[in-house]
């Protein structure tokens, strides 16, 4: 268990180092103007995903791993409450809503009761139906079903015009505003993926393969995402309001 969580800390760790690039951009763009074009396209939202992509699919891979999953799922969602209420408070313009953070917690939160029922799927449908899950309604922020581009069904407006519980399950109120949006749908569903991930690796014994073998010695290169991983909230907690500030001291 030792190296499964080292290697995993440095997946975290690494895409720690991406998220505060990417706001360090962001807030060099839309906080100080900068004119970077290519941080308004393709590049930047790929970018962006992958970050996302990543700290969900991988929180949902070890939420089995966990010994006190109430503690560390009420410790995010608070954490993401935190943040909201700071950033509405203080910086209303920069506000966050219904955040990474507060999906997380919600998600850790939600499965407990559920590994009792999803424990009994086979590991390789759930994976396979909860992906299938996630790109159905990945566009549902937007007003319809599919995936990126590909819309497969258009949704009623009506829908999105009723507040803020079902915009925090994915029907996104046209009223509501805020610079880190996670609604439960689609992205419990890539939560729900890691889950099943885990268990079909499990299953498989990957991980115990994975870590007696020749790399099961982490290079000491790595060290320092293998710190950032395991202090992820704090660091996730602390990145953004110092990258602010430095951003508005170049600008004063």
């Amino acid at each position: 268990m030792k190296h499964r969580y080292e290697y995993l800390d440095v997946i975290r760790g690494i895409t720690l180092v991406s998220m505060i690039l990417y706001h360090g951009v962001w807030d060099i763009v839309y906080i100080a103007d900068y004119q970077w074009e290519w941080f308004r396209g393709n590049i930047a939202y790929v970018w962006q995903q992958s970050i996302c992509w990543t700290f969900i699919l991988l929180s949902g891979f070890c939420w089995s791993m966990g010994r006190r999953k109430l503690k560390r799922g009420l410790l995010v969602f608070s954490a993401g409450a935190l943040v909201s209420i700071v950033t509405v408070l203080l910086i209303p313009q920069q506000r966050v809503v219904f955040g990474v953070l507060t999906l997380l917690g919600v998600s850790m939160l939600l499965m407990i009761p559920l590994d009792k029922l999803f424990c009994r799927v086979h590991a390789v449908m759930g994976l396979v139906l909860s992906l299938i899950l996630f790109f159905v309604t990945r566009n549902i922020n937007r007003g319809t079903l599919g995936f990126e581009k590909i819309e497969l069904l258009s949704l009623p407006e009506s829908w999105y015009d009723n507040g803020y519980f079902l915009t925090f399950l994915g029907v996104m109120d046209k009223g509501v505003y805020s610079t880190d949006y996670f609604s439960l749908v689609p992205w419990f569903f890539l939560f729900v993926t890691g889950y099943f991930l885990y268990q079909l690796a499990n299953k498989m014994m990957l991980l115990e393969r994975f870590a007696q073998g020749r790399l099961a010695k982490l290079p000491e290169i790595f060290a320092p995402f293998k710190f950032m991983g395991r202090h992820s909230l704090i660091i996730y907690l602390l990145h953004q309001p110092l990258i602010y500030l430095m951003v508005n001291a170049l600008l004063n």
